[in-house]
């Protein structure tokens, strides 16, 4: 089964700097086959058994010991990732692909935590949270949004992390090759 691991937080304006080539030999040893990379961002491409048990985790423990980064991992299957594209309502509204992020959530949040989120926040940004995703339409763009990744880890109790639109087609694409 094909799985897409996206990291946060690793070569980003110069810090946490991981090697791309180091981070894929991590998804090997972890016992991930066809592994490959794309972009300097974290984006991982594997093969491994249903639901890649205990894959993220270590990583993230072979990333701690080697770097002394705690990053995040969060794990999708092709499935779940073409279900993302699929049942983005910004793009079904007609939205320009350009504006277009989603952030990958590691845990299912709670309705109540979900109640607590503010449709207003950051005007005229607009979410909308379905299952593990939060769908973003951002006119004004990533840099100048209040819906961050800070925002929603704390209101929802979980971690995320992004992606824009168009890395998420081109992840999936990377996924069907292969």
């Amino acid at each position: 089964m094909t799985h897409v691991a996206l990291l946060r937080g690793i070569n980003v304006g110069g810090n946490n700097a991981l090697p791309m080539k180091d981070l894929a030999q991590m998804f090997s040893d972890a016992g991930c086959k066809a592994v490959r990379t794309f972009i300097q961002s974290g984006n991982v491409i594997f093969d491994a058994p249903a639901g890649a048990p205990g894959i993220g985790d270590a990583v993230k423990a072979k990333i701690e010991k080697r770097y002394g980064y705690r990053i995040p991992v969060v794990i999708r299957t092709s499935e779940q990732l073409l279900k993302t594209i699929r049942d983005n309502p910004f793009l079904k509204a007609g939205a320009e692909e350009k504006m277009l992020h989603v952030y990958f959530l590691a845990d299912s949040p709670k309705a109540s935590a979900i109640a607590g989120l503010d449709p207003a926040r950051s005007a005229p940004d607009a979410f909308h949270l379905r299952g593990q995703e939060i769908y973003l339409h951002l006119p004004n763009g990533m840099a100048r949004t209040k819906l961050t990744n800070a925002y929603f880890d704390s209101k929802l109790s979980t971690i995320c992390t992004a992606r824009n639109w168009a890395t998420v087609l081109k992840l999936a694409a990377m996924m069907a090759e292969g």
